[in-house]
């Protein structure tokens, strides 16, 4: 082993334990931030010392185009992450989970077009077959995720014979990657169509799930990148891709079990199911009269609470109103001594952990914000709860109602508090179109608006008491 071979495996084996130790770190919100920066500084030495590599071959324009490279992804990463808001970090999210998995995949692509990888085994020209497959499938499907929570795609559909079109597909990418492996320096014409195939799997795999689950299909793309990653870093015998695909598959493999458990589904049900197929349909569920109050109504009745419990949802974030929910919140600690805590469910908002984020963005206390295990028991004893934005994490239908499509998903059991009080623009249903029984309760008040607005009204009334 030369000097250089040396310095740069050395290079990643400490990116690989800054990864490692920065995940471990985003495993609580009070290290998170940390872990995220040592993760980057990982991310940075992998980087850097690959300039050093001594199997860069090509000189100075080899040099430039990684500069170039670097330069365009970074500055196009900078200027995103500094303007995107809070409520499109979820397709952010799903778009550069995206664009690592075609860049394992484009890895892939240029080792088979250069047969190199057809020189150094079988073992290894399977590794390339199946991270294409899995990179271009996580890349077309990320951006068909991206464009639904962006709006881009109005509404989920089914192809006439899907299933039987996706298996078709299917058996045609096994018998072309089959090809591809027993060749001796695997035609082109072959690998693109292997890849083209593999683009539309992904497409077509994802059209048809509605945007109830998108939280779930997000956190699987993200563990098909991880291990399209891993793969393609055994192809180029990449120690730093190898250990970060696999930390990231893994992660994004428990964290897709988690989330489908937190539906009470599985995964196979999410991605073939359809449900939330048909987002804005006719709501199904209760019928009868919500019974609204306004703002100054609700402020005064939380004022003389002992106990709240906030539930926050995607209404939150679509309305920007987690800074003036956190000033109604002070003003009831301080002024009225109420003991109020935070309730997240595990699906709540577009992605895992949005309404963590959102809530630290705001300058809410981590030792106030409990998880479903924790809070479900405090809800009988509380004099109250406030739900800003969210629906179907909050709808006693999954505990009684058996025709519910969502019947069985664990919910936050807002519905046995005293009093519950609903922030809500309107009268329409959550993203899976089911209408919640928990709006026309005995002891539930709408109080109908936007949140931000509303949370400030809220405020306004707490003065006046």
């Amino acid at each position: 082993m030369s000097f250089w071979d040396f310095i740069v495996n050395a290079s990643y084996f400490v990116a690989a334990v800054l990864f490692i130790y920065g995940l471990k770190q985003m495993g609580s919100p009070r290290t998170a931030k940390k872990g995220i920066k040592l993760a980057g500084i990982g991310m940075l030495v992998a980087v850097v010392f690959t300039f050093f590599h001594p199997a860069i071959e090509g000189g100075f324009w080899h040099y430039l185009l990684m500069l170039i490279a670097i330069g365009i992804g970074g500055g196009a990463a900078y200027k995103t992450g500094k303007t995107v808001q809070m409520t499109a970090m979820p397709q952010m999210v799903a778009l550069y989970n995206g664009m690592g998995g075609g860049a394992a995949a484009a890895i892939a692509l240029v080792e088979m077009y250069s047969h190199a990888a057809f020189e150094h085994g079988f073992a290894l020209i399977i590794m390339a077959v199946v991270g294409a497959l899995i990179g271009g499938v996580s890349f077309s499907g990320s951006l068909i995720a991206w464009a639904k929570l962006e709006g881009k795609l109005d509404k989920s559909f089914r192809v006439p014979g899907q299933q039987i079109i996706n298996g078709a597909l299917a058996v045609l990418i096994v018998i072309l990657g089959w090809s591809i492996v027993g060749s001796d320096d695997g035609a082109p014409v072959l690998v693109t169509l292997f890849f083209l195939a593999s683009l539309i799997f992904g497409v077509l795999l994802t059209i048809p799930i509605g945007g109830a689950d998108m939280p779930v299909v997000i956190s699987m793309y993200n563990a098909f990148t991880g291990l399209a990653v891993a793969f393609e870093g055994y192809v180029i015998d990449n120690p730093a891709m190898i250990i970060a695909g696999m930390v990231v598959g893994a992660a994004g493999s428990l964290l897709t079990w988690l989330m489908a458990v937190g539906m009470n589904r599985s995964i196979t049900n999410v991605l073939f199911a359809g449900f939330g197929v048909d987002d804005g349909a006719e709501a199904s569920g209760p019928e009868g009269e919500m019974k609204s109050v306004e703002g100054f109504d609700a402020a005064a009745s939380m004022a003389y609470a002992d106990s709240l419990i906030i539930v926050p949802g995607y209404g939150l974030a679509v309305a920007q109103a987690q800074h003036k929910l956190w000033e109604f919140v002070q003003a009831l600690q301080k002024d009225h001594g109420v003991d109020v805590k935070f309730a997240i469910h595990p699906v709540a908002g577009r992605m895992p952990g949005h309404m963590n984020v959102l809530l630290a963005e705001a300058g809410v206390p981590y030792d106030m914000i409990y998880d479903i295990d924790e809070i479900n028991p405090e809800f009988p004893t509380a004099d109250a709860a406030l739900v800003i934005g969210a629906n179907d994490v909050v709808n006693p239908a999954a505990k009684d109602d058996e025709s519910s499509p969502i019947y069985g998903m664990p919910i936050l059991n807002v519905d046995a508090a005293q009093e519950v009080y609903v922030i809500k623009r309107g009268k329409g249903t959550g993203f899976s179109g089911v209408q919640n029984a928990l709006f026309f309760g005995d002891n539930t008040r709408m109080v109908f608006g936007d949140a931000k607005q509303v949370c400030s009204d809220l405020t306004s009334g707490l003065k006046q008491i």
